[in-house]
């Protein structure tokens, strides 16, 4: 069996933040989600919830009353949730209990896609635990991905990706489990994560390219994610 580097530290010495400084945009486009369908959960659950940075940008910003709980099997990352704790948000180590259906109104699966073993599964095991599913996942596979020698391969050895989506992949997979998709939106990842003002420069041909065609941008130069909406 390979390592898995969730479990025996390896992912924190390569990622020490954990992502989260990529919690805030995440927070803001589950947000800006919510309010596209007018949706006012009391419950939300993630599971690969991290250092459950995202739970917390959103209970900053969502009614008060709302309950938060975050599940995630490295224990690297549930230590460093413990600070982020309070009332009325939660993480958790290990898998999401196997309850009744619908236990949470929202159900987050953000970045998880791509490191399950079988997605399939996965999938179909998370589906009765909310009636509305937000799930985001990095769109890898591109021309320019293609082309670029060890391309895909060095987000394996960074990121532990274990598999590579298109749009079109990601929602068929959705839809080969029986989940209703309501709706989904490109998101500007490359963008968001650039900090540097040479790395916003090197934005701009993909920005103008997703202004003219934003599938065929996608496709060719890569650099987003997919945000969706499912029940």
């Amino acid at each position: 069996m390979p390592k898995n580097a969730f479990l025996d530290g390896a992912y924190l010495e390569k990622i020490p933040l954990w992502h989260t400084d990529d919690s805030p945009w995440k927070a803001k486009l589950v947000l800006q989600m919510l309010a596209r369908h007018r949706l006012a959960p009391r419950t939300i659950g993630e599971v690969g919830c991290g250092t459950g940075e995202v739970l917390r940008q959103l209970q900053l910003q969502m009614d008060p009353r709302c309950v938060f709980s975050g599940y995630d099997f490295a224990p690297q990352a549930i230590e460093l949730s413990r600070l982020r704790e309070n009332e009325r948000l939660h993480c958790y180590l290990g898998e999401m209990p196997k309850g009744p259906s619908g236990q949470f109104d929202v159900l987050l699966m953000l970045d998880v896609l791509e490191h399950q073993e079988n997605y399939f599964s996965f999938l179909r095991d998370v589906k009765p635990l909310a009636p509305y599913k937000i799930v985001h996942t990095v769109l890898d596979l591109s021309v320019r991905a293609v082309l670029r020698k060890d391309g895909l391969t060095e987000r394996r050895r960074l990121y532990d990706d274990l598999h590579y989506f298109t749009k079109d992949t990601a929602l068929q997979a959705l839809r080969d489990e029986n989940y209703d998709v309501l709706d989904w939106f490109y998101v500007p990842r490359a963008s968001y994560r650039a900090s540097r003002t040479r790395e916003k420069i090197r934005q701009w041909p993909r920005m103008l390219c997703f202004a003219l065609h934003q599938d065929l941008a996608v496709r060719l130069l890569g650099g987003y994610s997919l945000l969706v909406l499912a029940r």
